[in-house]
Order: structure tokens, then sequence, then C-alpha cells
């Protein structure tokens, strides 16, 4: 295989993992996301319960909770007829979130280190 041909084919595939890591990053920018994050990122929750914390319809929750799931960032488990939802990797999620937690607190000056990775 020429060689021009093979690093396309390793170009498109980092273009790919870019791609995805793209939409993982998207998928947390949205206020509505975030605020769904926040609230599964110590226990499982069930839908009707964010509506109630969140003060947001059903139906809205639920088209962020299935963009979430489709990329993995969540998932459910069924209980009786309610959905409850889980972070997939909540490690991960609270790390991010130290990150911006930490850039935040070099912008202000801010460098409390027993800080909880809660937004």
């Amino acid at each position: 295989m020429p060689v021009f041909i093979k690093n396309l084919a390793i170009d498109l595939m980092d273009h790919n993992k870019y791609k995805i890591l793209s939409q993982f990053f998207k998928a947390l920018a949205h206020p509505t996301r975030l605020m769904i994050i926040n609230e599964l990122l110590d226990r499982k929750i069930c839908v009707n319960d964010i509506e109630e914390l969140l003060e947001l319809k059903q139906s809205n929750i639920s088209q962020h909770l299935n963009l979430l799931r489709l990329l993995n960032i969540v998932d459910f488990i069924q209980d009786g007829n309610k959905k409850c939802y889980f972070l997939n990797n909540p490690e991960l999620i609270k790390n991010l979130l130290g990150v911006v937690k930490g850039m935040k607190a070099t912008q202000t000056g801010n460098t409390n280190k027993n800080r909880n990775n809660k937004i």
C-alpha cells in the first residue's frame, strides 16, 4: 500500500476520533445537560425526580437524556414504569469538572484544594 494512502487511513481514523470527542464536549456544553449530569454525579435518579429538581418538562429532560445516552455518557435501568438514569463513567465526569473548576480557580485566584467536583 502506498504510504500516502496508509497515512490517509490514519488521518481519517484520527478525524473520526476527534469527531466523537467533539460530540462528547458538545453534549456537555448545554446548560440543561450539565444540570442533569450534575444531579447524576453521585447517584442514579429517575426522570420524574429530575423533572422536580430542575423544574423542567419531562419531554425536554427526556430529549437531553436521550442524547446523553446515545453518546454513552448515561444509561438507565427500568424501575417498574420509571427510567432511572446514571452516569456510565462518573469518575471521568468528576475529573473533567475538576479540571474546569481548576481553570476557574486559576482565573479568579482561588486555589482551594478541598473542593467538591460538583458544579
